[in-house]
């Protein structure tokens, strides 16, 4: 089993990115999905998630408005639309599969990607 996120990269302030999760050995349909970041020093901290069974999504406050994470079943990969980027969403972004199929503590993700670095600067 394996997660696979794509996508990262340098922007400018402002800019945008889209990061993909691929999943591989797992169907990510039948799990939540969610991302998070981290940076040096600093706690893993968790940006989005998507829920399985309804879809539904919830954000850190610190991204909504400018994040979206949507699903794409058929091609079994989980995204992230982020728009007008600030240098202080720089972090490595992982995405995480939950062990059922609604969001919740960290704890309970079953499966990490490897990361992607995501750098916002002028």
């Amino acid at each position: 089993v394996q997660l696979v996120e794509s996508g990262g990269g340098l922007v400018q302030p402002g800019g945008s990115l889209r990061l993909s999760c691929a999943g591989s050995g797992l169907t990510l349909g039948y799990y939540a999905i969610g991302w998070f970041r981290q940076t040096p020093g600093k706690e893993r901290e968790g940006v989005s998630c998507i829920s399985s069974r309804d879809g539904n999504s919830n954000y850190a406050d610190s991204v909504k408005g400018r994040f979206t994470i949507s699903r794409d079943n058929v091609e079994n990969t989980v995204y992230l639309q982020m728009n007008s980027l600030k240098p202080g969403d720089t972090a490595v972004y992982y995405c995480a599969a939950y062990r059922w199929s609604w969001c919740g503590d960290p704890s309970m993700v079953d499966y990490w990607g490897q990361g992607t670095q995501v750098t916002v600067s002028s």
